[in-house]
């Protein structure tokens, strides 16, 4: 079919034409978002998952329905190595310039981008190589922290909002990259907005160790989040996904078409779009057949073993690429690290600090104690075709 028309996205983040089986996800998200505005208790929301599952295109989704909402949008992603308080500066000064211009809380934004210019003065944050300042007695001494800082920051910007009857999300994704005392602040002044019921929310997303790193970083973070575990869709919202568009574009697809995709998908958003994108250019006719199914599973998986999958190998040490490909080699996961020390040939404890840089580079998880597996869906199948190819 022509190109062109095409319905589907397979693109990092990119909205599905057809959002299945999130709805009571955003629901939910919603009436937290409600609450927030009204002064009511809510709690901030995690959404946890491997690569691919849809993180991201959520976070947009509800990023995009708070500001419908009243709400000012921070939208960040944390990088590697990431530090949270010289992502965070620009925005919340943007921020605050945008209450600065609500009539009603003009004196109260001046006074809270004092604040603002206080967070970067007293951790020494650099714009353009140069050192925020502000006047001397205004800034603290040299013990000064991120947990320190940040919930006055928090309550200060949720101060402002609430005056102006407007609400902050802030929605961060990748929170995995945060380093254990930049998180812990993080925490720390979410745990100071959820006791003052100001209009100050996170929506976050990163992979599923998250939220064991959040227990880690302060024991009262499993009461203060909700968390959500985005996986695979199951079949009917796959089938969804697939049908609903094609039908929209006024195509059709075979019913054993349809579940072809979906089983060589497992019901992975990613990869559903990759493959049905795939199956809509291959057909000759306005019906997707198994056998255009076929073919696109073929030619989807050399999109994605030269692409998707390549890009995240490619990232890995030759150590590291020996250890992902032992645990290939044991077929599915998790993976027991004992096992897959026996496939290498080493003792168990030598393997320790590869298995911390993989997981730090995000390719891998502790599912358990002494466990592990691949944050990318498929990436087994991907490694043992390497091996089968080299």
């Amino acid at each position: 079919m022509d190109p062109y028309l095409n319905p589907f996205s397979p693109g990092a983040g990119q909205r599905p034409p057809e959002l299945a089986g999130r709805t009571k996800i955003i629901e939910e998200a919603i009436i937290s978002l409600r609450r927030a505005l009204a002064g009511r208790s809510f709690r901030p929301m995690l959404f946890l998952g491997l690569r691919g599952t849809g993180k991201t295109v959520l976070l947009n989704e509800l990023a995009n329905q708070a500001r419908d909402l009243g709400f000012l949008v921070s939208r960040l992603e944390a990088p590697e190595k990431a530090d949270l308080a010289k992502m965070l500066y620009p925005e919340v000064k943007k921020i605050m310039r945008s209450l600065s211009t609500v009539e009603l809380t003009k004196d109260l934004a001046s006074r809270g981008m004092q604040a603002v210019k206080r967070f970067a003065a007293n951790l020494k944050i650099e714009v353009g190589g140069v050192e925020i300042s502000v006047e001397p007695h205004e800034a603290h001494g040299d013990s000064v922290d991120l947990e320190t800082e940040l919930p006055d920051l928090f309550e200060s910007i949720g101060t402002v909002a609430k005056a102006a009857k407007k609400g902050w999300l802030l929605s961060l994704d990748e929170i995995q990259y945060l380093s254990e005392q930049d998180f812990s602040a993080l925490i720390v002044s979410l745990h100071r907005i959820a006791q003052t019921n100001l209009p100050v929310v996170l929506i976050g997303a990163g992979l599923p160790q998250l939220a064991r790193s959040a227990g880690e970083a302060k024991s009262y973070a499993e009461r203060l989040f909700r968390y959500f575990d985005i996986g695979a869709l199951d079949e009917v919202s796959a089938a969804n996904a697939v049908r609903k568009p094609i039908e929209e574009a006024s195509a059709l697809i075979d019913d054993d078409a349809l579940q072809s995709i979906v089983h060589g998908t497992h019901g992975y958003p990613f990869f559903l779009q990759q493959w049905a994108a795939c199956a809509w250019d291959i057909a000759a006719t306005k019906t997707i057949t198994l056998t255009d199914a076929e073919s696109a599973a073929t030619e989807a998986i050399h999109i994605l073993d030269e692409g998707f999958f390549r890009v995240r190998l490619d990232r890995l040490t030759k150590a590291e690429m020996k250890y992902c490909a032992a645990m290939a080699a044991l077929g599915e996961g998790p993976y027991a690290a004992g096992k897959i020390a026996e496939v290498m040939g080493k003792e168990g404890n030598r393997l320790g600090p590869i298995r911390a840089a993989i997981i730090r580079k995000g390719m891998i998880y502790s599912t358990s104690y002494g466990f592990v597996d691949f944050t990318v869906p498929l990436f087994a199948d991907f490694m043992r075709r390497q091996r089968e190819n080299n």
